[in-house]
């Protein structure tokens, strides 16, 4: 049995991870550790795996927030793993970011270089570094650098689109491709690798692309609405995106080459569909 402990307690990552493997507790023995405060090394004592999404996302930066983004998300990652690593702890996984990239629109491979843009992106590649640096035979870091997450009860991006999707009548049609990475797909992920005990960098999403118009047909449907496409409106918003932060979210082709993602791949998915039907209406 592998003792793991996961930082960020009450996360919607964390928590998910924690249902997840406290299904199997002949295989794991989970917690979750607050770091809020003072926090105590010695939890760490006899623990073989931890897994480390306790950080800073989803707000809107504003000058003068560089500190606290590396206080929160590169020098407390660097200070638990320290911690572990001296309780004896043979593996640290830590969640990155695809922000980490500093891009709106492209096609990642794994030739892509780093390049963050945002205070987020880089205290998240500042993280990597010095994690990376702690790394050795007997403490292994793995690196996650997932695309956008989404599930029921999800933050970020998608609930903003969802609430688009449930009021606009008509939507641009504009074919684009979007890595995406449902919950349980990052779960079963996660499941796999913790029981390798591998370090390295991993890039873990879906199997298929998404298309935001497919997207948001789809989820329309989860509440019995039918959204048309408009025509007309693509040449303009795929000059717009790689410019205009928010239309490129959007309307953006933003990837990671497939075959960055084979390792700890899960061997079964569920359809995009019934993904999108879990996050909007529930299993």
């Amino acid at each position: 049995m592998t003792r793991v402990i996961i930082t960020g307690a009450g996360s919607y990552i964390g928590t998910h991870l924690n249902a997840w493997l406290s299904r199997r507790p002949e295989r794991f023995e989970v917690e979750e550790l607050n770091l809020h405060g003072a926090w105590d090394a010695s939890a760490f004592l006899g623990c073989g795996c931890v897994i480390h999404v306790a950080g800073l996302a989803h707000r809107r930066e504003q000058p003068g927030d560089e500190a606290l983004y590396d206080r929160v998300n590169h020098a407390l990652a660097l200070e638990v793993a320290e911690a572990a690593k001296a309780q004896g702890v043979r593996q640290f996984i830590f969640f990155s970011s695809m922000s980490v990239y500093g891009l709106n629109c492209g096609r990642i491979t794994s030739q892509t270089l780093p390049a963050p843009n945002t205070y987020y992106g880089v205290s998240k590649c500042k993280a990597e570094q010095d994690l990376c640096a702690l790394a050795d035979d007997a403490f292994h870091v793995a690196v996650l650098r997932p695309p956008m997450i989404y599930g029921r009860g999800c933050r970020g991006n998608y609930p903003r689109l969802s609430a688009l999707a449930r009021s606009l009548p008509l939507f641009p049609r504009v074919q684009n491709e979007r890595s995406m990475l449902y919950i349980d797909t990052l779960c079963a992920f996660v499941e796999r690798l913790a029981e390798s005990g591998a370090g390295g960098l991993y890039f873990p999403q879906n199997r298929d692309y998404v298309s935001t118009c497919d997207m948001v047909r789809e989820i329309a449907a989860c509440h019995g609405r039918r959204v048309r496409l408009a025509p007309g409106l693509a040449a303009p918003i795929r000059a717009l995106a790689p410019r205009v932060g928010l239309v490129g979210k959007v309307f953006g082709t933003l990837t990671y080459d497939q075959s960055m993602s084979e390792a700890f791949r899960p061997e079964e998915e569920l359809s995009f569909a019934e993904t999108i039907r879990r996050t909007e209406v529930g299993a």
